[in-house]
């Protein structure tokens, strides 16, 4: 596992922020052929939340609904970081998962409903052995994974005139702590211990090695139908509890 360069951070006019890291994950072509699959990105997705909890010796929890995910310091009303139900989108060659910001104790009112979190992984085109002309199944391969957190808005920051102080304070309390972080979690995954995913959305059976780029490519068109559905299940039954309180156990 090799961190490419330190993160990339800035700030925009507004006051929202930007941070990306990226890193680097050599392994054998059929071991990523093995996990190169929509199951496992969103394995990845609920990896990142394990280690965040573990990390944080359990004080940070998350909290799963149909349409929503709580990050919240032991538990509710400390909600710190609302999203919105995770995106998928598989391709042959990149995954990415993404968590549209909705609220929370860490966003500023004007933030809310913006910015995003997501992870990403990458693999290079297959080559072709040139004896063969197959690729060779125990080649190493390069797989590079981010973790980026975009258009985000600070609470700490602030707004008006104390957004200059706020600025600082956020650079040397909050995305420190969240660079310090997110370089531990990518580190981690040198290890490949991806965590079995708590929704489920996107299980299916494992592909071939040799047809995992295709299958990744196909099924991630299923697995956007089936996150979609998913959330709009989740949407109608909030919408019901509303409409029939009563009905609540």
């Amino acid at each position: 596992m090799t961190i490419c360069a330190d993160a990339e951070s800035g700030s925009a006019p507004d006051g929202s922020v930007t941070t990306k890291q990226l890193a680097e994950v050599v392994l054998p072509r059929s071991e990523l052929d093995r996990i190169w699959s929509p199951e496992y990105l969103e394995r990845l997705a609920r990896t990142y939340w394990r280690f965040l909890s573990r990390i944080s010796l359990g004080l940070l929890r998350v909290l799963y609904t149909p349409v929503s995910r709580d990050i919240v310091l032991i538990g509710r009303p400390l909600v710190l970081l609302s999203f919105h139900a995770p995106e998928y989108d598989a391709k042959a060659y990149r995954g990415t998962v993404t968590w549209r910001i909705k609220e929370g104790l860490l966003v500023t009112p004007r933030g809310r409903g913006k910015g995003m979190l997501r992870i990403s992984v990458e693999r290079p085109p297959d080559h072709q052995d040139g004896t063969s002309g197959a690729t060779a199944a125990d080649d190493q391969i390069t797989a590079r994974v981010s973790a980026e957190v975009a258009n985000f808005y600070p609470m700490i920051a602030g707004w008006g005139w104390f957004s200059r102080i706020g600025r600082v304070l956020y650079r040397i309390t909050q995305l420190r702590i969240h660079i310090v972080v997110t370089h531990a979690f990518l580190r981690s995954l040198a290890r490949l211990d991806l965590a079995p995913s708590v929704v489920g959305t996107l299980r299916a059976e494992t592909a071939e090695p040799e047809d995992a780029v295709h299958a990744m490519d196909a099924a991630g068109e299923t697995a956007a139908r089936s996150e979609s559905a998913s959330e709009t299940r989740g949407a109608g039954l909030q919408r019901a509890e509303r409409a029939n309180p009563r009905g609540r156990r």
